[in-house]
C-alpha cells in the first residue's frame, strides 16, 4: 500500500500543470506613434498596446502580442494565426464581409485645417466652394460624402493633401485631429496653416470607430472584449492609460 501511495502521488508530480490557453493578440509590424511601436528589443510600446493589455487583464485572458505586416493582419487573424488584431483597425461594413469586429475602443475626432488668416467652419456650408481634399485615413470617411457643397480634391494621402494645402492648391484638409496636429507642429505647417476645428461627430462622416477584429464565428471572445472595454472605461483605467499619451478624449463620443 505504501508503496502504491508513493507510486501515486510520483506519478501526480509528474503530470503537467494545465497550461492557460494563451490568446494571441496581433499588431501591424509597422510603427504607428503613440498608439503602437516597437523599440530595438522587439517590446511594443505605445497606447494601444497599453489599453490592450489592461483589457486582456480585465477579460481575464493571458494575451501574447505578436507583430505582422498590416496588409497580413486580416490573413493571420481568419487563418487560425492570431486570435483578434489590435492594431487601429476601422469599423468598416467592407471589413465585416470577412471579420468581426468589436465593441470601438477609441475614435480621435476629425479635425480641419486650412491656411492662416483663412475663416473656414468645418461644416457643408462653412467649406461651399472651397477645395477641399480628404485622404483615406484610419477612421475618417472620404470628404464628398461629409461635406457636399464643397470642391473635393482627390489626393492618395495625407502627405499628398498636407503638401497641397502648403502650396496654396488647397483651401483645407480634413484628416484624424492627430494627423492634423502633427503637421501643423511641421516646419511647412508652422509657416502656412492652423486647425480650424473639430469636425462634429456623425457615424455617417467618420465611421465607427476603431475596433478589435475577430473571426466571425468566435462570438465568445468579442463578447469577453466587450464587456473589458466597458470595464475599463467604467473604473478609470481607460482614462488613466490615455492620459499619458493625450490631452484629449480619444474615445469619442459615447456610443448609443
Amino acid at each position: 500500500m505504501k508503496r502504491l501511495l508513493t507510486a501515486t502521488l510520483t506519478s501526480l508530480c509528474l503530470v503537467p500543470l494545465a497550461q492557460a490557453e494563451v490568446t494571441r493578440v496581433g499588431f501591424a509590424t509597422e510603427p504607428y506613434p503613440p498608439f503602437a511601436t516597437t523599440d530595438a528589443s522587439g517590446e511594443l510600446h505605445g497606447w494601444e498596446v497599453d489599453i490592450t493589455r489592461a483589457i486582456c487583464e480585465a477579460a481575464e485572458l493571458e494575451c501574447k502580442l505578436v507583430t505582422t505586416s498590416w496588409d497580413g493582419l486580416i490573413p493571420a487573424l481568419t487563418g487560425g494565426k492570431i486570435d483578434f488584431i489590435a492594431a487601429s483597425l476601422s469599423i468598416t461594413d467592407k471589413r465585416r464581409e470577412t471579420i468581426a469586429f468589436s465593441d470601438k475602443y477609441y475614435q480621435t475626432p476629425a479635425a480641419l485645417a486650412g491656411a492662416k488668416g483663412v475663416e473656414l467652419e468645418p461644416t457643408s456650408e462653412g467649406l461651399a466652394g472651397k477645395r477641399s481634399a480628404c485622404s483615406p485615413p484610419p477612421s475618417t470617411r472620404p470628404m464628398p460624402g461629409a461635406f457636399p457643397r464643397g470642391d473635393p480634391a482627390r489626393v492618395s494621402d495625407q502627405d499628398e493633401a498636407n503638401q497641397d494645402l502648403f502650396a496654396g492648391r488647397l483651401d483645407a484638409t480634413l484628416a484624424d485631429r492627430l494627423i492634423i496636429e502633427q503637421f501643423l507642429e511641421s516646419k511647412e505647417g508652422q509657416l502656412c496653416c492652423e486647425m480650424t476645428g473639430d469636425v462634429a461627430h456623425d457615424p455617417q462622416t467618420l465611421g465607427d470607430g476603431i475596433g478589435f477584429g475577430v473571426r466571425q464565428d468566435d462570438d465568445a471572445l468579442r463578447e469577453r472584449l466587450n464587456e473589458a472595454i466597458a470595464e475599463v472605461r467604467a473604473n478609470g483605467t481607460y482614462d488613466e492609460i490615455t492620459a499619458r499619451y493625450f490631452d484629449f478624449d480619444i474615445y469619442g463620443e459615447p456610443d448609443t
